[in-house]
């Protein structure tokens, strides 16, 4: 009987992992660079991440590049995306404890509210990293964060309104998502830099007339600023928190024949947001560097297994990205050049 017991175990544990994914894009994977499932082999171990949503490339650049680097050092990465739902995060934080992965990184589904699914992971002796979202909570404790400067990039955001409209001001609507950390400080870094030229001496006013939650998504990007538009007709300019969010606003204006009435500032620099800002459609990005974060969050977790000291938060500044950086971006020039070639 001694000898049924541990593949029952066996088992068991692997009903469970069954029941706790689906065939979208939640599913549990042990990624390579690309994506593409690999064998455990001679691994150290694992590391989960449950990135915010895998539909937002930057998170799955974040997830690849952390997948390369980890390698790099024995381990592999196990891949799940929360789909921007803390109960499903929570869940899958459930799952990581029991396949006794080496750590978990997260990107917050709700910057307080993951904190007990947080405590588990401590409470099983699991170290938690967390990456692009902060946990502002105190259930539980996160080792070390590894971000965007967001405030950082919210003035830079602030900045560039203010050179766009800083003579002639006007009406400005923010496309938000105070759900998570990340986007509250980037709207605060931008209304810091807009408050700031407003109560200069004289100042041309930048009136922001409305501020909606744009979700960080396309659709209720373009959703949001239907409504913005239909409430004032008269706007010069929107502040969208992320490129999928600004694309979607890009949509709206372009159907409702604004988009050269109305220009607008994103964030990120993901590529479809490059793209953008090189056709013209939207101004500028402050942008972000997700390879980096990827890989600084690895060697920050191998680290601590070293037993080193590691800090509590690394931020990583912005850049502001205009049209002319999308005219010489290696990136963009390749995929033009591609595109060329099979015309």
């Amino acid at each position: 009987m001694k000898h049924r017991l541990p593949f029952l175990f066996v088992l068991l544990a692997g009903l469970m992992h069954c029941g706790c994914t689906d065939s979208d894009s939640s599913r549990s994977e042990t990624s390579d660079a690309s994506g593409s499932g690999s064998t455990a082999g001679d691994s150290k171990g694992t590391i989960g991440y449950s990135a915010l949503s895998l539909t937002n490339p930057f998170f799955q650049i974040i997830a690849d590049t952390m997948t390369a680097e980890a390698r790099e050092h024995g381990y592999q990465v196990t891949v799940v995306s929360a789909n921007e739902d803390v109960a499903r995060q929570s869940e899958q934080i459930d799952e990581f404890i029991i396949q006794g992965v080496a750590a978990i990184v997260l990107n917050p589904a709700d910057s307080a509210s993951i904190g007990q699914a947080i405590k588990k992971a401590n409470d099983a002796g699991i170290p938690v990293f967390t990456n692009d979202i902060k946990y502002t909570g105190d259930a539980g404790r996160v080792v070390s964060h590894v971000a965007t400067d967001n405030l950082q990039g919210g003035r830079l955001a602030g900045e560039a309104m203010v050179r766009l409209l800083g003579e002639s001001g006007g009406k400005v609507a923010v496309l938000n998502y105070p759900d998570v950390e990340s986007c509250q400080m980037r709207t605060q870094g931008f209304h810091e830099i807009i408050d700031a030229h407003n109560a200069t001496n004289g100042a041309a006013q930048i009136d922001v007339v409305s501020e909606l939650n744009g979700g960080g998504k396309r659709d209720v990007g373009y959703a949001k600023t239907r409504d913005i538009l239909t409430a004032h007709s008269d706007l010069v300019a929107i502040f969208a928190i992320n490129d999928p969010s600004a694309l979607g606003a890009c949509s709206a204006l372009e159907e409702a024949g604004l988009q050269d009435q109305i220009t607008i500032i994103g964030f990120d620099g993901e590529k479809a947001g490059k793209e953008a800002i090189l056709a013209g459609r939207i101004l500028c990005d402050p942008i972000q560097f997700p390879r980096q974060m990827g890989r600084r969050t690895i060697e920050l977790i191998i680290q601590h297994f070293d037993g080193e000291d590691v800090p509590d938060e690394e931020l990583i500044p912005s850049k502001l990205y205009y049209r002319a950086d999308a005219e010489t971006d290696p990136e963009l020039q390749t995929s033009s050049s591609h595109e060329k070639s099979n015309t």
